[in-house]
């Protein structure tokens, strides 16, 4: 890996097309329930010269990682109830870097912080309960036309909030802010 590759992807890339335990989905579950309180503690109380820092030369500022977190749990929580309601649902796909370059994104981060938690308290609540049959449940994602179990998602989005949370650690940690 490249120094960039290892700044885009501190924890390498997520694996698609594997198959999980109903034990590594606790495990998943588990990361994503914890994970807005992490955040929290590292980025809470920083001021905006570090959340306006890049996490990595061409990157997003921290600032925009944080809210594109939520923004991509909320989504991934509701594609999570429509796998769980309806039969092989096609999702909508967004642009990301479109949505980083909306005004909500220069906001405090603060809101996505509150939204954080308690978009992952809810979400958790559904996760924890889904049935060895209920993992299996699938969407299909229209841009890589492809189904996605439960199981899988769950563990692409424990992969996605340590990724993220990594890029802004690894941040501080070169800057010595921690």
């Amino acid at each position: 890996m490249t120094e960039h590759e290892d700044l885009r992807y501190p924890i390498g890339r997520f694996t698609y097309g594997q198959t999980y335990t109903s034990e590594q989905s606790k495990e998943h579950i588990a990361a994503i329930a914890i994970m807005p309180h992490n955040l929290t503690e590292l980025v809470g109380k920083w001021g905006d010269s570090r959340l306006d820092t890049p996490y990595r030369p061409g990157g997003w500022t921290v600032r925009q990682v944080v809210h594109h977190v939520v923004d991509s749990h909320i989504n991934a929580f509701v594609r999570t109830k429509l796998a769980l309601t309806e039969n092989i649902p096609t999702i909508k796909p967004y642009d990301e870097a479109a949505w980083a370059e909306l005004p909500d994104y220069q906001l405090s981060i603060a809101p996505s912080l509150v939204i954080l938690s308690n978009l992952h308290q809810r979400w958790v609540t559904v996760l924890d309960a889904l049935t060895e049959d209920q993992l299996q449940r699938t969407y299909f994602h229209p841009e890589s036309h492809k189904e996605f179990t439960l199981a899988e998602v769950i563990a692409n989005y424990a992969w996605h909030g340590e990724h993220h949370y990594q890029h802004v650690y690894q941040l501080a940690l070169r800057n010595q802010w921690i």
